[in-house]
């Protein structure tokens, strides 16, 4: 039996710091997804919504907030959270209620209103949560960790400033002609290193501003799909995998690793999961990747990431960014739309806006920063507490 299930439908609110509802960003979202779709409101059996913890009971409840602005009808709906991954957890409620039979058309949606600065805990003594915890005693914001992954690939696989530079700066120039992204100004790599040193060794432009915006997707069976369009692209596979005990490397928001002393750590560690299990459910590898998306909270995570989704051995990312191989034009280009360096994070929203993206590249509806010919993509990231997300879609 095929898990595949049809995106019919994409919508985005352009990502920036609007400082209105919520709520304002998803509707806009959805709207714009239905129209994609050519199908109405009326039309929707299910809706699912990434949850946002910013913005009161409102955002603990956003599919109900959606769906009341939207016009409640009855339809059946889920919240859910799961930090950056929240999206991701949306996309397979919807999708598990079409392959259950229980509904044909599904809308996902996320949207956030983000604070000024860097993202804090929640207020509140909590001394058995680690993410107030490493606040407290550490006083580590997320810019903390990403320094200390960055000086980590300095330290065994010779990365440099400079690539990290090099990241924002590629990301930069097709960020400049994407319509939904926060940033439009094309950076040099001397105009990143020439920013200030915010955790050593990233510098401000490395590093991904907290921003509003909202994305949707109109998700349908394939029946429904084939009796309403011509030509659409499907989900093949879906992540939402966790870590396996022992898990050996620190991950935010700890700031301890489990012992590996008693049972050996697992042979693949939980980034390099996360995409392997969408790999394997849609019997597709990354040699068959025409583009990635993946989550760059800082400039140096990218190279990350390229390891972790199988792109090439760890230790060969920087030959890859080097030589102009994920760069639009390149071999597998990622993060065409210009990643979260050029939106910013609208937490809820974001796993969602990569698949719009891929969405868009799939159909050959990029503009400027189309990859040539692209057939398949895949989105990557993590959320905190062990949260895997990856989607793959195909044409």
């Amino acid at each position: 039996m095929s898990n595949e299930v049809a995106v019919l439908g994409v919508g985005m609110h352009p990502w920036g710091k609007w400082g209105r509802n919520f709520v304002e960003y998803g509707v806009h979202a959805i709207k714009a997804a239905l129209d994609d779709a050519g199908i109405s409101w009326t039309d929707v059996d299910f809706l699912a919504a990434g949850e946002t913890i910013r913005n009161g009971y409102p955002g603990y409840v956003a599919a109900s907030s959606f769906s009341q602005a939207m016009g409640f009808r009855g339809v059946p709906i889920a919240s859910c959270y799961a930090a950056c991954a929240s999206g991701t957890q949306a996309v397979e409620a919807a999708r598990t209620r079409i392959l259950a039979g229980m509904a044909d058309v599904c809308v996902v949606a996320g949207a956030d209103t983000t604070p000024k600065g860097f993202l804090a805990p929640s207020k509140g003594e909590r001394s058995a949560d680690p993410d107030w915890l490493r606040f407290r005693l550490l006083g580590a914001t997320n810019p903390t960790y990403f320094g200390l992954y960055a000086r980590r690939r300095m330290d065994l696989y010779g990365a440099t400033e400079s690539d990290f530079a090099r990241v924002k700066a590629k990301n930069s120039k097709v960020g400049a002609t994407n319509p939904n992204a926060r940033y439009k100004k094309v950076f040099t790599e001397e105009e990143v290193l020439a920013s200030p040193l915010v955790a050593d060794p990233l510098r401000l432009f490395e590093i991904c501003a907290t921003s509003d915006g909202g994305a949707a997707l109109v998700l349908t069976s394939l029946d429904f799909a084939r009796k309403h369009a011509t030509d659409f692209v499907r989900i093949a596979g879906v992540s939402t995998v966790t870590p396996t005990f022992p898990n050996t490397l620190v991950d935010m928001p700890n700031f301890a690793t489990d012992s590996a002393a008693g049972i050996s750590a697992p042979d693949r560690g939980f980034k390099d999961s996360i995409a392997y299990a969408a790999y394997e459910e849609a019997g597709i590898g990354p040699e068959d990747l025409s583009l990635a998306e993946v989550y760059d909270l800082s400039s140096a995570l990218e190279l990350d990431w390229y390891e972790n989704i199988g792109l090439c051995k760890p230790g060969e990312a920087e030959t890859l960014l080097r030589n102009g191989d994920t760069t639009v034009g390149g071999r597998i280009p990622v993060n065409p739309s210009g990643g979260l360096g050029a939106f910013g994070e609208a937490v809820p929203a974001q796993a969602i806006a990569q698949v719009c993206e891929l969405v868009w590249q799939l159909r050959g509806q990029a503009g400027e920063r189309q990859v040539e010919g692209a057939k398949v993509g895949v989105t990557a990231n993590q959320g905190l507490f062990g949260h895997g997300s990856s989607v793959l879609c195909v044409k």
